[in-house]
């Protein structure tokens, strides 16, 4: 079994026919099934049925298939960085960054690497907590940020920079920081809040600075995005919670009240497996030492 069997599994797979997966593949229809055939044996699993007329992947195959891409994939990124090494290249690193973290830390984060390792190349990726778990134990992933991850234990993180919560209201909104006396004032408003996909533990925490005034919120309007959130709250569809580096830079027409006296905190936080710690030995010291400036 060689990487080139797998690539004519994954085109057939893809095609479920053999003669345009071997136009595919450049080769001719004869050929290409003996190789699946070998594969097959090899493997001791049935991978396709066929007949006269149809080609399907079974249970199995769907697995192998599923997995050989990974194992393509993960081979790519060990060729790339070999090369890399070998010519002295900084080479490459796969991000993974939830929307508050982009507008928050993430920009300053992003300029010290370039800064500190020229030619370094980044690929960004926006995912939520949940697949940036998923992406970093796969090797997908090289390093990810979010804000109060729950980090599986088979990772390491490190929290960056904490900030205090602000609750954002409409311009109109009757309550101000004069006025302001608890977060108690807002158990009859809507709330705008991320999807428990976004990270069910960022949630959690924001449903507990309501339930310490008193109160569950009633949330109205879910979305994964700081701005348009931002654009809700100014539409006057209801009111968020967001980390106060949040509002960096942002022009909305909307007040905001920083909640000093809340024991909640937004925490945000650098995940990472430690299996790559030493391809990446100079970032993670880099990163390691970072603090918010």
């Amino acid at each position: 079994m060689n990487t080139q069997s797998l690539k004519n599994a994954i085109v057939l797979a893809e095609k479920l026919n053999f003669t345009r997966a071997a136009e595919e593949l450049n080769i001719v229809q004869p050929a290409l099934s003996r190789q699946i055939r070998q594969l097959e044996d090899h493997i001791g699993a049935l991978l396709f049925k066929r007949d006269k007329r149809n080609v399907r992947i079974t249970p199995a195959g769907q697995y192998f298939i599923k997995e050989s891409k990974k194992l393509l994939a993960q081979l790519e990124i060990v060729v790339k960085k070999t090369a890399h090494i070998h010519h002295g290249q900084a080479g490459e690193i796969r991000i993974g960054f939830t929307h508050s973290i982009m507008q928050t830390i993430l920009p300053e984060i992003l300029k010290t690497i370039n800064d500190q390792i020229p030619g370094i190349r980044t690929v960004l990726r926006e995912m939520n907590n949940r697949d940036q778990y998923l992406a970093l134990q796969q090797n997908e992933l090289d390093i990810g940020f979010a804000t109060n991850p729950m980090v599986p234990l088979n990772l390491k993180s490190k929290v960056l920079h904490i900030d205090n919560f602000v609750v954002l209201l409409p311009d109109h909104h009757p309550v101000d920081i004069n006025n302001y006396e608890n977060f108690s004032v807002f158990s009859n408003e809507e709330f705008i809040f991320p999807s428990v996909a976004d990270g069910p533990n960022y949630v959690h925490i924001l449903e507990s600075i309501c339930i310490d005034a008193g109160f569950t919120p009633k949330i109205v309007h879910e979305t994964d995005s700081a701005s348009t959130g931002f654009r809700l709250v100014e539409a006057g569809l209801g009111i968020s919670l967001e980390p106060i580096s949040s509002l960096h830079g942002h022009e909305f027409p909307i007040k905001s009240i920083e909640l000093k006296n809340i024991k909640q905190k937004a925490k945000l936080t650098m995940m990472w497996n430690p299996d790559r710690e030493p391809e990446y030995i100079q970032l993670f010291a880099l990163l390691k030492n970072w603090t918010v400036h």
